[in-house]
Formats: structure tokens, C-alpha cells, sequence
């Protein structure tokens, strides 16, 4: 942990490690996801599989927005060749492609997987 940098019981970075700009954005992410999601899980049998995918794609939805912004930031930095540029751009659109596919089964809309990120804004 960096000199003056304080984290909470909940993870959290103090206020003053914010105003020096040590605010790590992961743990402040994963903060925003916890508050976003219900304090009790719904245990009806009918509802656990849809519930239980709707939790995993919205995960999996953060992750491939964070890897696509990285990807666009990579290549606007042009530290990918030509051929690196086409394979992550065919991997994003797989990955894309098949989260419609999967959002379809479950029966759930981009509003769906659309979190609170709090200070980060919403998922989309």
C-alpha cells in the first residue's frame, strides 16, 4: 500500500487517497457492482437460472466493454500490428455475437444487464 493511502473494511479507498488521485477504479467498480445487486437472492426455482444468468452476463458484459476500451486505446496508441487489429476485432465481434445469443435463452434486454457503476456511470 502506497504512504498515505487508507482502505476501508469494505474495501474502499478513504477520501483522502481519492484527492491524490489513488483512487483504484477495480476495487470502486466492484463496490458499485456489490450496491447494484440485490441483498437477497431470490430462490425460486423458476427464477434462480434466469437470475443466475443475468448476474454472470452482466459480468461478462463489464469485462468485454473494459477489453474493448483497452483494445480501442491500444490501437489508437499503435502498439498492435495489422493482423493483432483483426483478431481482436474478429474475438470483440464473436463475443458480442454470442452474448446476443445468450441473452435471447434467458429471455433479457441490453436494459437487463444495464448496472449502476455509481461514480463510473451506468454499464451502458
Amino acid at each position: 500500500m502506497d504512504k498515505g493511502e487508507e482502505v476501508h473494511a469494505a474495501g474502499g479507498v478513504s477520501e483522502g487517497a481519492k484527492t491524490l488521485g489513488r483512487d483504484r477504479s477495480p476495487d470502486v467498480a466492484l463496490e458499485a457492482l456489490a450496491r447494484a445487486l440485490p441483498e437477497r437472492i431470490n430462490a425460486d426455482p423458476d427464477q434462480v437460472e434466469n437470475g443466475l444468468a443475468r448476474l454472470v452476463l452482466t459480468v461478462i458484459e463489464l469485462l468485454r466493454e473494459i477489453l474493448e476500451h483497452q483494445a480501442i486505446r491500444r490501437m489508437d496508441g499503435g502498439t498492435l500490428s495489422e493482423e493483432q487489429v483483426e483478431r481482436l476485432g474478429l474475438a470483440l465481434l464473436k463475443l458480442n455475437e454470442r452474448m446476443e445469443e445468450l441473452k435471447t435463452i434467458f429471455g433479457l434486454t441490453d436494459d437487463d444487464l444495464n448496472i449502476d457503476l455509481g461514480p463510473l456511470g451506468q454499464l451502458r
